[in-house]
């Protein structure tokens, strides 16, 4: 099969098991909004983020080495060595990771001995997640990997009512929920697969191999942690946990353009590996890139053009603040994006160094940033401190990138007008000499300019699919 076509596939499949399930998760955010203060939210979201920071650490990426060796290999012998180092080495790094947890913790923070042993539960069921995940998509079963994750967010939904409506248990039950659920979907994926079958020897010249791939790849998960992590910090121990939890809510909604990117992500990493053995590999890289890059810029737009009307459905009165820093960090995502993009093509070719020197020096630049102006101007120095890193990693990953494949740029002045015309539009609402009725009417514009220029860039995306609609009728 085509290898464009091989990705489109892949990532609808990702997208049919994830989408609907996310999709419900933002229905409930009035629930979430009601049931948890801001300073609550504050502290799942950071716990959250420092649990992003931990997992890279403790398994040193071992599952995306699994995941990228994988697909080189061609025997189950071969497989069978790949998995077992994984299983090995992720093993030993979580049972050295559970008594220093809780050392650390008991000296640095005041959090309660539940808290603490809720978070410990948390990172190790984030471990057990993106092993299974890993292992699930090394071994091409995409439809399985899918139908997991379908499973793991209606499970976690459930199991955040549970905890937050019947059981009242705030911060702590939504980390239970999220625990339960992430352990739960690793063990059907692991029996699905029969992963004891996969368990072999400890092979020392393989272990080596597969950590000297996956070893540059933590400093670049660390610093796109530590440039989420540094705003959270700063800003609960400076302004405290009920910013973070504005800051966190203002991230929500730019999450949803990374997860409609991770749709594709997850099937990029596979298909760059492969279409970097192609003779025409820089017409599929091109192809693929103004592809993504036009559908990225358009739901970003439209998220954007459409949170006039969305914000005071979703979301409580308490999180007002959030609204003006929406924009900025979709802009920031939008970015952070592009440049992952790049860096599934860097991993094709194994050079993963260049990831992690691009976010360690954009992960130091949006440290520096937050501190010097946090005082100053509060939420805003992480939004904007967000956006310069991101905007750091593209333009030098970009011209990195020259050294494996050009990528040959779209116009940008276009794209570059609407998105002042709807930003515009979006700030009215703070413009005290705009009234209320105009702010709605230009809104309304804005809305329909972002899918009127949604569809016509993107028509060649949504042709075939109309396509085959039409051919079902």
């Amino acid at each position: 099969m085509n290898q464009k076509k091989q990705l489109v596939k892949n990532t609808i499949i990702i997208a049919i098991g994830k989408l609907s399930t996310q999709i419900i998760s933002y229905i409930l955010l009035p629930l979430y909004t009601a049931k948890l203060s801001p300073s609550e939210y504050g502290t799942y979201d950071f716990i959250c983020t420092v649990s992003l920071f931990l997992c890279p650490i403790i398994t040193l990426l071992m599952e995306e080495s699994m995941f990228r060796f994988l697909i080189d290999a061609i025997s189950k012998n071969e497989k069978k060595k790949i998995i077992s180092q994984t299983v090995i080495y992720t093993f030993l790094g979580t049972i050295i990771f559970i008594p220093l947890a809780v050392l650390i913790l008991n000296i640095s923070t005041e959090y309660t001995g539940a808290l603490i042993f809720a978070f410990i539960v948390f990172v190790i069921s984030n471990i057990f997640i993106g092993l299974s995940n890993a292992l699930a998509r090394g071994l091409s079963k995409i439809k399985l990997y899918s139908f997991s994750n379908f499973i793991l967010g209606i499970g976690t939904i459930i199991l955040n009512i549970i905890f937050i409506v019947f059981l009242k248990a705030g911060a702590e039950g939504l980390l239970w929920a999220n625990s339960i659920a992430n352990i739960a979907t690793a063990l059907v994926i692991f029996y699905k697969l029969k992963l004891w079958k996969f368990i072999g020897k400890y092979d020392k010249p393989l272990m080596k191999e597969m950590v000297k791939y996956s070893v540059p790849l933590v400093p670049n998960s660390i610093s796109w942690n530590i440039i989420n992590m540094s705003d959270r910090i700063i800003l609960t121990q400076i302004l405290g946990a009920a910013s973070n939890g504005i800051y966190a809510m203002a991230s929500k909604f730019p999450n949803i353009i990374s997860v409609v990117y991770g749709y594709f992500y997850t099937a990029w990493k596979e298909s760059a590996a492969r279409i970097s053995k192609e003779n025409n590999k820089n017409k599929y890289y091109n192809s693929i890139y103004h592809d993504m890059k036009r559908l990225l810029f358009s739901v970003t737009i439209c998220l954007i053009a459409v949170m006039p009307f969305a914000f005071p459905i979703l979301i409580n009165k308490t999180y007002d603040e959030a609204y003006i820093y929406i924009p900025i960090i979709m802009i920031a995502t939008y970015y952070s994006n592009l440049s992952s993009y790049f860096g599934g093509i860097f991993s094709a070719y194994k050079d993963t160094k260049i990831m992690g020197t691009t976010t360690i020096g954009a992960a130091i630049i949006n440290l520096i940033i937050d501190l010097l102006l946090v005082q100053t101007i509060g939420i805003y120095a992480a939004c904007i401190s967000t956006l310069i890193a991101d905007l750091i990693i593209y333009i030098y990953r970009k011209n990195k990138l020259k050294k494996y494949i050009k990528l040959r740029e779209l116009k940008f002045l276009g794209p570059c007008i609407i998105m002042i015309i709807i930003c515009f539009a979006y700030y009215t609402k703070y413009m005290s000499f705009v009234p209320n009725v105009l702010y709605w009417i230009l809104n309304i514009i804005s809305l329909l300019i972002a899918i009127t220029y949604s569809i016509v860039n993107n028509y060649n995306l949504i042709k075939p699919i109309l396509n085959k609609l039409k051919r079902r009728d």
